[in-house]
């Protein structure tokens, strides 16, 4: 049973970004124990308790069970209920991170309960003690909400500061209906550096986007479950490191402007993108950490518009010689290549890469400015691995000569685009990846199709001696092993064997627990 735990435990990887995040855990449980007599408690004791808790260990404590859901917020937060309009809410968060550390700190107070008239929802707003603001609006969620578009103005001090061709934009237009002007912070003020936006709506918008400039210190953005939210625009975000978007299904185009972008993480469909360098700085987007889980499939119209600055000329000529004489340089993975060849993290489709590959890349000469150099880990996403899906892997991996980890997911839901086949012919013998350490299976249908995945992988190692593990759900977990004495000669001489010690190799990619 230890054993079993701990290798649970060692399994799980988190991006250290989300350990701000003030609902973030690592417990799963949703039962309760018979013999758990504090559960049985009376709520009011529980909730005394709990208002002796750090907040980083009371939010935790709604996973214990159903009835433990929502005792954190009674005993963390303050309830608010004579607030009339979503604005009233919003100039009360404001105060509440100017005078933090004096009113509420003291107190163990996080956030708040607000709980609008006639039901016209709920929407609570909690602070962590490392500064992630999370405002979910999921309780009072309509169930069908209207279309909106949401409009972000990141640390908005003054449009002066603009380069001229941002000067174009109408900021009135907003400011008419919503006051945008910011206020130095106070020595009291919580410096809010990670901010979490859950199930906004239509409802909700205007208030958010009034919110968000008086937050100078925001170098982290996640935007999650708006099901009305159809355009995202994010303008000056010149502090901003990671912009996540989540599960939105509706949305339709996002675009952003932050010169110092890293970390860009987005899952859903497959919309209109649009990212450039804000400010002054014409060195355009260096993306070290790209997520795009498309499982859910195209829209009919999308785009990959991740603009490179002519004014930076190194990387413009790099741009100019990969473009491949296309029609729509916007639809061809020779420029989306060009936007995330610096990445160490990236996830990626088996469709998307195929159906914007206008033409076959010159895989075989390894082209430094066709090469995602510094890439180490990669997470490859398919409906199925069939020898041509495979084959399309395999050449994708050329693209990384310094791969040290690839994790392969097969998800029977990811959407279905028939490979096209034009990859067979490049993969007679895989290139051998020098640095790769381990690689790992989710989700193969059988044991043949296991080893048959296993097979065609094997030669990437080389000489070394191949690190493969298998995972299928819950059940179990198998590795690769070299049979010592065949059974029969000629026959396959590598087996899967269920494993209960997990080597550090194998934590999960850092997308997979977003």
């Amino acid at each position: 049973m230890g054993k079993k735990r701990r290798n649970k435990k060692i399994n799980q990887r988190h991006d250290p970004d989300d350990n701000n995040n003030p609902t973030t855990t690592s417990i799963s449980s949703n039962k309760m124990d018979p013999n758990d007599y504090i559960s049985h408690l009376p709520d009011n004791i529980l909730n005394h308790i709990i208002s002796f808790l750090p907040f980083e260990s009371g939010v935790p404590t709604s996973f214990l069970s159903t009835h433990w859901k929502h005792l954190w917020k009674e005993a963390l937060l303050e309830p608010v209920h004579d607030v009339i309009t979503m604005e009233a809410a919003t100039k009360i968060i404001q105060s509440f991170v100017d005078d933090f550390d004096t009113h509420y700190r003291p107190r163990n107070k996080w956030g708040f309960r607000f709980e609008f008239p006639h039901g016209r929802g709920i929407f609570v707003a909690s602070i962590s003690s490392k500064g992630a603001l999370q405002l979910d609006f999921s309780a009072g969620e309509q169930e069908s909400p209207r279309p909106f578009d949401l409009f972000l103005k990141v640390n908005l001090t003054s449009a002066n500061h603009l380069s001229h061709r941002y000067m174009w934009f109408d900021w009135g237009r907003l400011e008419e209906n919503h006051s945008l002007q910011t206020h130095q912070p106070s020595s009291n003020t919580m410096k809010v550096k990670s901010l979490y936006l859950i199930s906004v709506s239509q409802l909700s918008n205007m208030a958010v986007s009034s919110l968000v400039p008086n937050l100078p210190f925001l170098q982290s953005l996640t935007i999650a479950k708006c099901n009305g939210l159809q355009s995202l625009q994010i303008k000056d975000a010149q502090g901003l490191h990671k912009l996540v978007v989540l599960d939105c299904p509706r949305l339709q185009s996002l675009s952003f402007e932050a010169v110092s972008l890293k970390s860009f993480r987005y899952r859903g469909n497959l919309v209109s993108f649009k990212g450039e360098p804000s400010g002054r700085c014409g060195c355009g987007l260096f993306l070290e950490d790209v997520m795009v889980d498309l499982r859910q499939g195209p829209l009919t119209q999308w785009t990959w518009d991740f603009q490179t600055s002519p004014r930076c000329l190194y990387y413009y000529d790099i741009y100019k010689k990969t473009l491949c004489g296309c029609t729509n340089g916007k639809r061809c993975f020779k420029s989306i290549l060009i936007s995330i060849r610096g990445v160490k993290s990236l996830t990626i489709c088996r469709w998307f890469f195929e159906t914007s590959m206008c033409k076959p890349l010159s895989f075989s000469s390894r082209d430094p400015l066709l090469c995602m150099s510094d890439l180490k880990e990669l997470w490859w996403i398919d409906c199925s691995m069939e020898r041509e899906s495979i084959n399309a892997l395999l050449c994708f991996l050329k693209l990384c000569p310094n791969l040290e980890r690839l994790f392969v997911t097969i998800d029977p839901k990811c959407y279905n685009m028939p490979s096209t086949g034009k990859y067979s012919d490049l993969v007679i013998v895989p290139d051998k990846l020098g640095d790769l350490k381990a690689v790992k299976l989710e989700g193969p249908a059988d044991e043949e199709k296991e080893n048959f995945i296993a097979r065609r992988l094997i030669p990437l190692f080389g000489e070394n001696n191949p690190v493969i593990i298998s995972k299928s759900g819950e059940k179990c977990i198998k590795h690769l092993v070299k049979v010592a004495k065949m059974e029969k000669k000629g026959k396959y001489p590598y087996k899967f064997k269920v494993v209960e010690n997990v080597d550090e190799y194998f934590l999960d990619h850092v997308h997979m627990n977003v």
